[in-house]
């Protein structure tokens, strides 16, 4: 047993002192007014080394409640050993500390998993690695944006489906988001800015610009099929019609992100990536809006839509 935190001394027994260079020990049973010895002989002198037989001594601990020379529990040796001893989840752990200079915390990170991979196999039994501190809330943080961001496409979808009554009016909306995710990854790759919680928030504010601008496309070539027109007529006549909103929503949102994407100004840089996200979406979910969404209407949207209100109104006035 290797004992350590301070020096100090006991005595333990009658005329003999016991040193501990790393630590004091107490037993429940001792008392400074305790004699130590044989049974029946009285005091006995404990020798120079605690480590010897038991017996040698007198054997003290054969006396219930009497007091225990340290030999008959433990063995005392001097040895190394940490002055600290931290704990995470009750398990003691020896704390690394890295920092990031002039590199992003992604990249440093996968480099402190490749050398505690390289250095796994050479651990002793019963010892592991674990990453800890700010790259661990980053990789949850970076999770749950995902998550969330798969979600919000798959409700918006639904609820379009329950707003146009339709499973293939909705699916023709979201093809603008392919256009908008490659905007995205485009302007942050022009910048060198990486991919960070601020610039997945603004994922998710051009996902749901570019499905509204979208939105506008086809439901104003729905309502031209209903008076007979085909899908290029219907499209075409939507794009002349719908090219100045959308066009003034893109272009409104782009001129507020970009004072946000320059990063001027103390901690201003840390919103830029959430403005460059915005502005790069927004870029090419315009243009395929304009130009990608008609054309996948056209080849998919074969047969008019279903005029609901029309339908309801003729079996009213039958019944």
């Amino acid at each position: 047993m290797v004992l350590s935190t301070t020096l100090a001394c006991k005595r333990l027994s009658t005329g003999s002192i016991l040193w501990m260079p790393f630590c004091a020990l107490r037993f429940p049973t001792w008392t400074p007014d305790s004699q130590a010895g044989a049974a029946g002989t009285g005091n006995a002198s404990v020798g120079a080394s605690p480590n010897g037989s038991s017996q040698a001594y007198g054997n003290p601990g054969a006396m219930a409640g009497s007091t225990q020379l340290l030999s008959n529990l433990a063995t005392v040796r001097r040895a190394y050993a940490p002055v600290i001893v931290n704990h995470y989840n009750v398990w003691p752990v020896f704390d690394v500390y890295a920092n990031v200079d002039r590199s992003d915390l992604g990249s440093v990170g996968a480099e402190v998993e490749k050398i505690m991979r390289e250095e796994a196999p050479r651990l002793p039994r019963g010892t592991s690695f674990a990453l800890r501190g700010q790259i661990e809330t980053m990789q949850s943080s970076f999770f749950r944006l995902g998550l969330g961001m798969v979600f919000a496409v798959v409700l918006v979808y639904l609820l379009m489906t329950v707003n146009f009554q339709s499973w293939l009016d909705p699916f023709i909306i979201l093809m603008a988001l392919p256009g908008a995710l490659a905007g995205i990854l485009w302007m942050l790759f022009v910048t060198g800015t990486t991919l960070n919680v601020p610039s997945l928030m603004g994922a998710i504010m051009c996902i749901g610009v570019a499905t509204a601008n979208s939105i506008l496309i086809v439901t104003f070539a729905n309502d031209e099929r209903v008076f007979g027109a085909s899908a290029n007529e219907a499209m075409l006549s939507a794009g002349f019609a719908r090219i100045r909103p959308v066009l003034m929503t893109a272009t409104a949102m782009i001129i507020g992100m970009f004072p946000m994407a320059l990063g001027l100004g103390e901690g201003a840089e840390q919103n830029a990536p959430l403005g460059r996200a915005v502005i790069g979406g927004l870029m090419f979910a315009t243009v395929t809006t304009l130009f990608v969404v008609p054309i996948i209407y056209t080849y998919l949207r074969t047969s008019p839509p279903v005029d609901h209100e029309r339908r309801f109104d003729e079996q009213e006035q039958q019944a």
